[in-house]
C-alpha cells in the first residue's frame, strides 16, 4: 500500500481487518498519511494478532511532542511474541521514544529487524540502545541512518558490539554525522565480533584512519565487499572510500535500470531476515 494515501480512516480499516485475519503476513503502509489514531491502532491489535512478520510504518502524519507513537507500538513489543521486522522510518522518533521501544526489547523475543532510519535520535539514545544489545540475542538488523549518532553514539554501539553482542548481523548508520573516531571504532569492534558482517557507513565524515582501516577490514576478508556500502582506492598512496551501491534495502522501492534487480547486496537486510523476501 506505500504511498497510497489512505490516511487515518484507511488506516483504522487496515487495523480493523488484523483484527480477524489470519493469514497476512507482510503489511506495508509506509507514506500512507496514517494519524496517531491508526498507529495505536497498529499497536492495539498487534498485540494479539500471531500472524503478522512484518509491519512497515513509514512516515506518519503525527502531531505531538511526547513520542505518544512509540508508548504504544513499545508496549505492543513488549506482548507481541510473532513479529519479526518493524520499519518506523521518518516516524519523528525522538531519544525517548527509542527509550520505549529498547525498554520493550529487554522482553522481547521474536524482532529481528529494527528500522529508525530517518528520525531524530542522536548520542544519548544509543546508551540505551547500547545497553539493551547487552543482553538481547534475537535483534540481527538495525538501521540507524540519518539519524544524528555523532562520535559519542558510534563508540557506545561498538563497546557492545566488541564484548557483548554476537546476535547483530547488520549495522546501518549511513549519514549519522560520525567522524574518524566514531568510524575507526566501529571497525574495531568488527575484528572481535564474528558475528557482525555487513556494516554501511556512507555518508560520515571520513578521515584517513577511517579509510584505512576499512581498507584493512576488505583486504584481509573480514568484511566482504558486497556486505558493504564503500570500496577503497588509492591516489598519490593514499587511501580513499568511494560509495558502492550495497545497503540494507537500496531497491525495495524501486529496482535499477541495469543489473539484477534482485541483487542481495543491495537488500541485506531482506536477505539476512528473510520475511515476505519475495515482495
Amino acid at each position: 500500500m506505500t504511498g497510497n494515501k489512505i490516511e487515518n480512516k484507511g488506516g483504522m480499516f487496515f487495523a480493523a481487518m488484523l483484527q480477524i485475519n489470519s493469514t497476512l503476513e507482510k503489511l506495508d503502509l509506509g507514506d500512507c498519511d496514517l494519524g496517531m489514531q491508526s498507529v495505536i491502532a497498529f499497536a492495539t491489535v498487534l498485540t494479539q494478532n500471531q500472524t503478522i512478520k512484518g509491519i512497515t510504518l513509514n512516515r506518519p502524519i503525527l502531531y505531538g511532542e511526547q513520542d505518544e507513537s512509540t508508548v504504544h507500538l513499545g508496549h505492543m513489543l513488549k506482548e507481541n511474541h510473532w513479529l519479526a521486522e518493524l520499519h518506523m522510518s521518518k516516524h519523528d522518533v525522538k531519544n525517548c521514544g527509542l527509550k520505549h521501544l529498547c525498554d520493550a526489547l529487554y522482553l522481547n523475543r521474536s524482532l529481528r529487524y529494527l528500522d529508525v532510519s530517518c528520525n531524530k535520535i542522536t548520542h544519548d539514545g544509543m546508551v540505551f540502545l547500547a545497553a539493551v544489545l547487552k543482553s538481547n540475542t534475537t535483534l540481527e538488523v538495525i538501521d540507524l541512518s540519518f539519524n544524528r549518532l555523532e562520535n559519542a553514539g558510534a563508540k557506545n554501539l561498538s563497546e557492545t558490539l566488541t564484548s557483548h553482542n554476537r546476535s547483530l548481523k547488520a549495522l546501518s548508520v549511513v549519514s549519522c554525522s560520525i567522524e574518524g573516531e566514531g568510524l575507526v571504532a566501529l571497525s574495531q569492534s568488527m575484528k572481535t565480533n564474528p558475528i557482525l558482517s555487513n556494516i554501511y557507513i556512507w555518508g560520515n565524515k571520513f578521515d584517513e584512519a577511517t579509510c584505512m582501516a576499512y581498507a584493512g577490514l576488505i583486504q584481509m576478508g573480514r568484511l566482504k565487499p558486497d556486505n558493504t556500502d564503500v570500496e577503497p582506492f588509492v591516489v598519490d598512496g593514499h587511501v580513499y572510500l568511494a560509495e558502492v551501491s550495497n545497503g540494507l534495502k537500496k531497491h525495495y522501492y524501486w529496482t535499477p535500470t541495469y543489473g539484477n534487480a534482485l541483487c542481495h547486496s543491495s537488500n541485506a537486510g531482506f536477505s539476512l531476515v528473510p520475511v515476505g523476501q519475495q515482495l
